[in-house]
């Protein structure tokens, strides 16, 4: 019960009333800037609020016969630049025009728009184009001047409400009770659905988390996402809901009904509610930095609300945003409680890796755990901050012009960029962020993962972007360990787990699928130990990595549990030492420990203490750390401790090849199998030939039954093809079959096949290959003593 009502506060809304004109009703409203708000009502009047100075002005009164409905500000930015002509709105009215009119209140242009009242007017998210809804039915597209450009759709009922999709190529709209969502193109399939039991009045579609919501007259608010799926409906207010929107960054979204204003999670379960005298709540806008938010009321009123009472969670630090401009650090080991005060107002922030980021509309904060007195202070060139995103070296923001790495002493590292890069639309499921490297999905195309060196900006590799076979939903770079071995965790749309390595993304090899039904994920922050929710079961993957080094490793490093404690819809927040936090369905936290032998493991590894390693192995006697432990050492080459670990778990067949490697006379060709043992075969070939081992390159191929390769080597170093040839043979005699191939056919007519000149030449090159490892001991102990 005490976490339900902890929540209740976690997001609490602090109202400043300013009273309009009593009696006349405000039908809408919009920002210009984070602290300035433009208001329309019934008696004509554009008013002009400022919140800094708590001035309100009249900017112009309308003709008599001009009632306005909606209004919807031009974007002022577009791709990170500025737009010349952003000082306008549109205005609708109910006499069937809409109006775009300027910042100074003149009226540039009127067009006669539909039969009855204009319902709602909206501006795509590149200013490009207007979109026009009305009480005859019918939805229109217009130029950034006014000029018709098409009639997208006529129905025989008004339309209340209309959005743009987050790419402005789709339109979401309502249909009495039905919910409409109709591309631009004209051969592209319209999804319609049976969305409320009454009348439709609100939608809103967010661009960042791609989610809809839909508000009606049966009094519930309702989550869908992009497809018509129900993600969830609200219990039955006691008045019809009216009024519904989006915060800029999708986290949560305000609901507006008769008295009534709430505040609720993206999931839809509810932070806050408070009962303003209010009437009906017509219109609600969110500012750009997502920290205020603005009613137009039906008695009159506009409500003006702040987001306060958010709270960060790290090790023992609580911090809670306690005004707009104060935060209250607690630590819980001894209750020693510092307040933090700021200038302007905290629009974002974050707490990870030891350090608190925070962002108001001027400046960035960077406190240290071990010292909240004397924080690192520099200017932001733009104050709306979207997100941060830190690592343990370094953090990264995100505001309208850009994405920005810094470090913590507060100096700028990189700016990274790609072409059609949107920053509105980034959120911490397309951005990922470790010491070395940064991964961003593309919005355009959500196969293409964008990947950046964090410490220049300039692409990874070859400048080629990582391409998914699928959608993807969800990325996670791991956060330790050398560059050389970074990975990135991708949920697809099928909600398929994959995990791949950046540094050899040409290798399809690389690319391994490590689970299914994964609804969402976390990495450690100290262990490269990856947890999720995986259908119905909780799954840590102590060693994620053994995908790569032996895939039959795998199932045995994976710890699962029962989830149905997390209930329907849970969200993994964060997993910090052996703690995850899991955010419920219904806003609850839920804690889950790890057990800490697999992050010490890690350690023991990363510092190639092997014998420490086998001493915790022995003592916790749990099959999944020697699993763990058996890929660990194979990846690194350590042959004795792996023998150990997969005898440990039962491995017969894998300890005897493990000692035939350590029997090998050179180490190319201990290399070069060790690379056969985890399945990279082409590149344990490239090391063979590079040693001139060009029988071992040869026999690999042949012990694969890959007769192909193998006489395609022993043809282009011409020598073993009689080898080749032999080993063929009898491979057809054994299964009773004849040659059927080519190319074997071909050579066969004209090469001898003699088995004892066959082994004498093998012996040959295998006695060749043990004096020169011979000889290369010699001389490197030689060096030694010197």
């Amino acid at each position: 019960m005490a976490i339900h009502l902890l929540l209740l506060f976690c997001f609490n809304i602090h109202i400043q009333y300013k009273l309009l004109f009593p009696k006349q009703l405000v039908s809408c409203l919009g920002w210009t800037t984070a602290d300035e708000l433009y208001s329309c009502s019934e008696d004509h009047h554009i008013l002009r609020w400022n919140l800094l100075t708590n001035e309100t002005n009249l900017v112009v009164k309308l003709q008599e016969d001009l009632f306005p409905i909606d209004l919807h500000w031009l974007p002022k930015t577009v791709g990170g630049k500025k737009q010349a002509q952003a000082e306008i709105f549109v205005l609708t009215s109910t006499d069937g025009k809409f109006h775009l009119v300027s910042r100074v209140g003149r009226i540039e242009k009127t067009v006669d728009a539909h039969k009855g009242a204009v319902l709602a007017g909206r501006w795509n998210y590149d200013g490009t184009a207007l979109i026009t809804a009305g009480e005859d039915g019918q939805i229109k597209i217009w130029s950034k001047s006014g000029m018709l450009r098409s009639t997208l759709a006529q129905q025989g009922s008004p339309v209340y409400s209309v959005a743009w999709g987050p790419d402005s190529d789709r339109i979401l709209y309502t249909s009495g009770r039905q919910l409409i969502i109709k591309p631009l193109q004209p051969s592209s399939k319209v999804l319609q659905w049976k969305a409320h039991d009454g009348i439709i009045v609100k939608v809103d579609w967010n661009p960042v988390n791609d989610l809809i919501l839909s508000a009606g007259e049966d009094c519930k608010y309702k989550v869908w996402d992009s497809y018509g799926r129900l993600l969830y409906t609200s219990s039955s207010h006691d008045y019809p809901v009216t009024s519904i929107s989006w915060s800029p960054d999708g986290e949560v979204f305000a609901v507006g009904s008769f008295n009534t204003l709430r505040l609720c999670d993206k999931t839809g379960w509810s932070y806050a509610l408070e009962k303003p005298n209010t009437g009906s709540v017509f219109s609600l806008a969110w500012s750009a930095d997502g920290t205020q938010l603005a009613g137009a009321c039906g008695n009159g009123h506009v409500i003006f609300a702040h987001v306060v009472e958010q709270r960060w969670e790290w090790r023992s630090f609580e911090i809670t945003l306690t005004k707009r401009r104060t935060m209250q650090v607690r630590n819980v080991v001894n209750d020693a409680v510092d307040i933090l005060e700021f200038r302007d107002r905290v629009i974002k922030a974050s707490l990870a890796h030891g350090h608190l980021v925070v962002t108001t509309s001027l400046q960035c904060y960077v406190y240290s755990a071990k010292n909240w007195n004397t924080p690192l202070i520099f200017d932001l060139k733009e104050g709306t901050v979207s997100l941060i995103v830190q690592a343990e070296k370094h953090f990264l923001l995100v505001d309208g012009a850009g994405l920005y790495v810094f470090s913590y002493e507060g100096r700028l590292i990189s700016t990274p960029r790609f072409p059609g890069m949107r920053t509105d639309i980034l959120n911490t499921q397309s951005v990922s962020l470790s010491n070395d490297s940064i991964a961003i999905r593309d919005k355009s195309d959500e196969k293409v993962i964008f990947l950046f060196d964090a410490l220049t900006g300039k692409a990874l590799g070859d400048g080629k972007p990582l391409t998914h076979k699928m959608e993807v939903v969800e990325i996670a770079l791991d956060q330790c360990g050398p560059s050389s071995e970074r990975k990135i965790a991708v949920i697809d749309k099928n909600r398929d787990l994959y995990l791949t390595s950046l540094r050899r993304l040409n290798k399809e090899h690389n690319v391994c699928k490590i689970g299914t039904m994964v609804h969402t994920m976390a990495w450690n922050d100290s262990a490269n130990i990856l947890c999720g929710i995986q259908d119905t079961q909780f799954t840590v993957w102590h060693y994620p990595s053994a995908v790569f080094t032996d895939k039959d490793l795998l199932p045995k490093t994976i710890y699962m549990k029962d989830a149905s404690e997390f209930s329907r819809a849970p969200h993994i927040l964060n997993y910090v030492g052996t703690k995850v936090t899991v955010r419920r369905g219904d806003g609850s936290l839920v804690y889950s420990s790890v057990s800490p032998y697999s992050t010490l493991l890690h350690e023991y590894s990363a510092s190639s203490r092997w014998e420490d390693a086998l001493r915790l192995c022995r003592f916790a006697k749990d099959l999944s750390l020697w699993a763990c432990l058996a890929g660990m050492a194979m990846s690194n080459r350590e042959l004795t401790t792996a023998e150990v670990a997969y005898a440990a778990i039962g491995e017969v067949d894998k300890v005897q090849y493990i000692n035939s490697i350590k029997e090998l006379p050179s180490k190319e060709s201990s290399l070069a199998h060790i690379l056969m043992f985890s399945g990279h075969v082409q590149e344990a070939e490239a090391t063979l030939l590079q040693a001139g081992l060009i029988y071992q390159a040869i026999q690999i191929h042949i012990n694969l039954y890959n007769w192909d390769r193998a006489l395609e080597l022993a043809v282009k170093h011409k020598t073993h093809v009689d080898t080749v040839l032999a080993y063929r043979q009898k491979f057809l005699l054994d299964f009773g079959k004849k040659e059927t191939n080519k190319r074997f056919l071909q050579y066969d007519e004209g090469v001898e096949v003699d088995w004892e000149k066959i082994q004498a030449k093998v012996e040959m090159e295998l006695a060749k290959e043990r004096e020169k490892a011979a000889t290369a001991s010699v001389k490197n102990s030689v060096a030694f003593r010197h």
